[in-house]
């Protein structure tokens, strides 16, 4: 190899290592942004797509027509009473019988800031009866951050309604 060959290749080498470096901190900020808290919740602001409150029901009357039809398309004013301390992929809200109801979202496509707990909101989706195994129970119990004595107390499977969110409006 001559003087020249030898040169084109280390600028060529270096070159490389200089893209690799480049590439390599654009991949580590871009977890670190995707790794973020969801803007904290306040009045108006939309997670998800961009529900309106307009034609939005009571969760009681949600679950008449659960109850009713099977399931349940719409948009619902409910108060969110808990919310998944690991990332904010799902929360529960009041339900009129004391009850509290699953919300996750749509293709796990957003997340709910923790400040959320307390709020009123607009859920517009999807509301259907599923069995919840104890695995999934013990799942969420342990996002919530229930102690062990309280996961270990859940032994049997059970029937909930359970919303599928595709936006949610923060009233």
């Amino acid at each position: 190899m001559d003087s020249r060959s030898a040169y084109l290749c280390g600028l060529n080498w270096n070159y490389m290592k200089e893209l690799f470096s480049v590439l390599v901190a654009i991949c580590i900020s871009t977890l670190a942004f995707s790794q973020t808290e969801p803007t904290p919740a306040a009045k108006g602001v939309t997670y998800g797509e961009a529900p309106t409150n307009k034609d939005a029901v009571t969760v009681d009357k949600m679950e008449q027509q659960v109850v009713a039809d099977g399931s349940f398309n719409g948009k619902v004013t409910v108060k969110v009473t808990e919310v998944c301390q690991e990332k904010g992929c799902w929360m529960r809200v009041e339900k009129q019988n004391g009850e509290t109801m699953l919300v996750r979202f749509k293709d796990y496509g957003f997340f709910m800031p923790k400040n959320i707990v307390g709020q009123t909101v607009v859920l517009e989706g999807e509301a259907k009866v599923k069995e919840v195994s104890v695995k999934q129970q013990q799942h969420y119990a342990e996002d919530a951050g229930k102690s062990k004595e309280e996961i270990e107390k859940i032994k049997t499977p059970k029937k909930e309604t359970q919303f599928i969110a595709k936006g949610v409006l923060v009233l």
